[in-house]
């Protein structure tokens, strides 16, 4: 299911959302400048590889840092970066720029650690910024339960439809588990678990600093803003 919009209107500064994205957008456009060739090499320098961390955690700390920002192609780096476009600007709007960096680059973290204790003898880079920006869809579960999220369901990619953020991101975890019960391999799933539930808990300790509104199409949900 691809989301296009949520209902939420007034989202504030979205500082932070805006320079990840531009951030993202840069560090692709430096791997793309250095050649397809170089990016097997670049995966290794920058991403994060659970076996080689486990053996020294401390030297190979920064690749947890360092893979949020390496993507495998230009729609790897798309869908995410969409996502976060999504539904970070009304999360940012609640948390404010720097608890809602910290709840990214923490959801990162956890995404990297439970991806490597799920698979600690894997010699597979992990990169992208998807364990980040699932911290993200778990913090927006919390704080935006009566939003609705405009989406295209495939096949029906003519029709749109509105539908309840718990449907939405409940059926978007639900299938994170079954790819990783089916082993379906190529994604680190378990990083995706491990960023969504790292947000969803850890925004419970972040203070909204600002109420929300929703798009006034939807009076049915003005009582919840």
């Amino acid at each position: 299911m691809f989301p296009l919009r949520d209902t939420i209107t007034y989202h504030g500064a979205t500082l932070a959302t805006i320079g990840l994205i531009i951030l993202n957008g840069i560090v692709f456009l430096y791997q793309f400048s250095l050649g397809i060739n170089v990016f097997p090499e670049f995966f290794y320098t920058f991403g994060f590889i659970p076996d080689i961390f486990f053996q020294d955690p401390i030297g190979e700390f920064s690749t947890i840092f360092t893979s949020m920002f390496v993507h495998g192609s230009f729609l790897h780096m798309l869908s995410n970066v969409w996502f976060l476009w999504v539904f970070g600007p009304a999360v940012e709007g609640r948390l404010g720029f720097f608890r809602f960096m910290l709840l990214y680059l923490l959801a990162g973290i956890a995404a990297a650690l439970t991806q490597g204790f799920s698979l600690p003898e894997s010699t597979i880079p992990m990169v992208g910024a998807s364990g980040a920006v699932s911290g993200i869809l778990g913090a927006y579960l919390i704080l935006f339960p009566r939003a609705r999220v405009l989406t295209i369901i495939p096949p029906f990619f003519f029709f749109f439809f509105w539908l309840p953020v718990p449907i939405y991101l409940g059926y978007w975890i639900l299938i994170q588990f079954v790819y990783v019960f089916y082993e379906v391999a190529g994604i680190a799933w378990w990083a995706h678990i491990g960023g969504f539930f790292l947000g969803l808990v850890l925004v419970l300790f972040m203070r909204p600093k600002r109420n929300y509104r929703a798009d006034p199409f939807w009076e049915c949900w003005r009582d919840y803003c």
